[in-house]
């Protein structure tokens, strides 16, 4: 018997030579759950390509491109929510719409595929109509047709850029919380030591030197766009404290952060000044 190819590309209708309808990604690591949704698209004129775990839907949807792609949250090792951080951190898949499929009705699960980057989220089991009514949405407010057309992708990036952006991500996302380094790692379905290469190949820092920095700019601009105090500022960026902030800001610096606010001030009242003389 031969192996079974690890994906599987549907045949559609047939098509003019010139004309390509819009490519979804089926992602599910459950092969009873793929067979129900080719079921539910067979009556489009869509193409479609599959994969059985989260690993090779991402490689996937970095090789085909799809204009779409239909996404199981609950897979082992790489999660849909994962998955689909992985692509939003990618800039050749980060445009492209995903659809999370889940039989949990748990309200703050949706948030977080919602949160993570998906633009729908539909439960388990579905009625077929509803599948293909969503996807049509989507693809039409994407300005996918029911032609294909070619457009620019940008160049993907390498592997350790993806996972670097996608930790970015998620710890800009939440300044003032301080999570692990095994936290961060899971949230995007890679090993901690994984991660932990990445940022030093790409950065050439650690994940929480990375995060520091991302903190003191974070500071920098509450300092000059808001009134916040600074027992406020040090919440908003991690500190339990306003005495550790303002520490952490003056290494980071070499003012404090009230001379900081001060100097800003100053400058942008110069500027101001300056613009009425002329």
């Amino acid at each position: 018997m031969m192996p079974r190819p690890i994906f599987m590309e549907i045949p559609r209708s047939a098509i003019g030579q010139n004309a390509q309808p819009p490519r979804l990604l089926l992602v599910d690591d459950d092969p009873d759950q793929l067979r129900l949704l080719v079921e539910a698209l067979r009556s489009t004129s869509y193409r479609l390509s599959l994969a059985m775990n989260g690993l090779q839907g991402y490689d996937r949807a970095v090789s085909i491109q799809p204009d779409l792609i239909v996404l199981d949250v609950r897979m082992p090792r790489v999660d849909g929510f994962a998955l689909c951080r992985r692509l939003k951190a990618n800039a050749s898949t980060k445009r492209i719409p995903v659809i999370f499929l889940s039989s949990a009705s748990d309200i703050q699960e949706r948030l977080t595929g919602l949160g993570g980057g998906a633009v729908d989220y539909i439960l388990k089991p579905y009625d077929a109509q509803e599948v293909v009514a969503r996807v049509n949405i989507h693809l039409a407010l994407a300005g996918k047709g029911p032609v294909a057309t070619l457009e620019h992708v940008d160049t993907p990036c390498d592997e350790d850029t993806m996972l670097v952006t996608a930790a970015q991500r998620e710890l800009v996302a939440n300044l003032s919380a301080t999570p692990r380094l095994g936290e961060v790692a899971a949230r995007i379905g890679v090993h901690e030591r994984r991660l932990a290469r990445a940022f030093q190949k790409a950065l050439g820092v650690t994940l929480f030197e990375y995060l520091r920095g991302a903190r003191m700019q974070e500071a920098q601009r509450l300092l000059v766009q808001t009134s916040l105090g600074m027992v406020a500022i040090s919440h908003e960026v991690g500190f339990s404290n306003a005495a550790n902030f303002s520490t952490a800001f003056r290494e980071s610096t070499g003012v404090s952060p009230s001379e900081y606010r001060l100097r800003n001030t100053q400058s942008r009242a110069l500027d101001r000044l300056d613009e009425k003389s002329e």
